[in-house]
């Protein structure tokens, strides 16, 4: 795309309000979906995490991993079984659920926005015992799923201070000394509110929150939390937007100003979010 320089004059010009704001702020950014896949997306959240980190913004970058490891369970013979969107892990799976976050995902992330000029440092919830977890109890046994108890901020505000983005992969240790696997909506929710985030970024596959699930043109761009209830019951939020709503709202009554469910199909959609007027997806408030 070819633009004049009076045009990135004024996208700077837009820009700087909301640089000025959020400079010295705190962005959680939950890293999901096709932007972990696609390379060309990947590279564009790169790109937007190290302009973000240049401007003075604390971002903390927290992601998942299914597709990764439904990939090596694959490779091990084991089949993926999920009840209500969480994985069944047991203690084979729960092996390898650690290996590839807090390895193989972890690390290739953190080696990726290094090559794109920024500066990152892989972490996981057991490191400092950041994150604590029992066993989340339900229906049907889920096996080594954890439920967030406590987050240990201090691991983290300690590699932002040292100049670094910390990249966050959700297991945690639990009490009873097992590791559990956490979702990473969930923790990236906690995350955001014991930081004190203004932020909660979730990246989806989808445009946002839409008021008919078949039109990605019935967008519906701003939610009050109390609203939810009322969308709920009437099939506005169903299936597996429920769960990440849910967090988003948990984020907003937990002190986090804004949360946003945003799609990162669209190149640079946490700058075009973060620092331009129209925004993109979904915020709750």
């Amino acid at each position: 795309m070819n633009i004049t320089n009076e045009e990135r004059a004024n996208v700077l010009i837009q820009a700087l309000p909301y640089i000025q704001r959020y400079a010295g702020q705190t962005v959680v950014v939950k890293y999901g979906g096709n932007a972990m896949i696609s390379p060309k997306l990947k590279s564009a959240v790169m790109s937007d995490i190290v302009l973000m980190q240049l401007v003075g913004v604390n971002v903390v970058l927290v992601h998942g991993g299914g597709p990764e490891i439904s990939d090596m369970l694959k490779k091990t013979g084991k089949e993926s079984k999920f009840i209500n969107g969480m994985r069944v892990t047991d203690s084979e799976t729960m092996d390898i659920v650690q290996m590839v976050l807090a390895g193989k995902v972890n690390k290739s992330l953190v080696k990726n926005l290094n090559e794109h000029g920024g500066k990152a440092l892989g972490l996981c919830g057991l490191d400092g015992k950041m994150l604590m977890a029992e066993k989340l109890l339900s229906s049907e046994d889920l096996g080594f799923v954890g439920e967030i108890r406590e987050v240990n901020e201090k691991i983290i505000n300690d590699t932002i201070k040292s100049g670094y983005v910390p990249i966050i992969s959700t297991i945690a240790g639990g009490y009873d000394g097992n590791v559990y696997n956490i979702n990473a909506d969930v923790a990236a929710a906690r995350i955001a509110a014991k930081l004190g985030a203004c932020k909660l970024i979730l990246m989806t596959d989808i445009r946002g929150l839409l008021r008919d699930k078949n039109d990605e043109n019935t967008l519906i761009p701003v939610v009050n939390v109390s609203e939810v209830p009322m969308l709920k019951k009437s099939g506005i939020i169903s299936g597996g937007m429920i769960p990440k709503i849910d967090c988003c709202v948990e984020a907003v009554r937990r002190g986090v100003r804004r949360t946003h469910i945003i799609d990162g199909r669209i190149e640079h959609s946490i700058l075009i979010e973060l620092f331009s007027d129209e925004g993109i997806g979904t915020m709750f408030w």
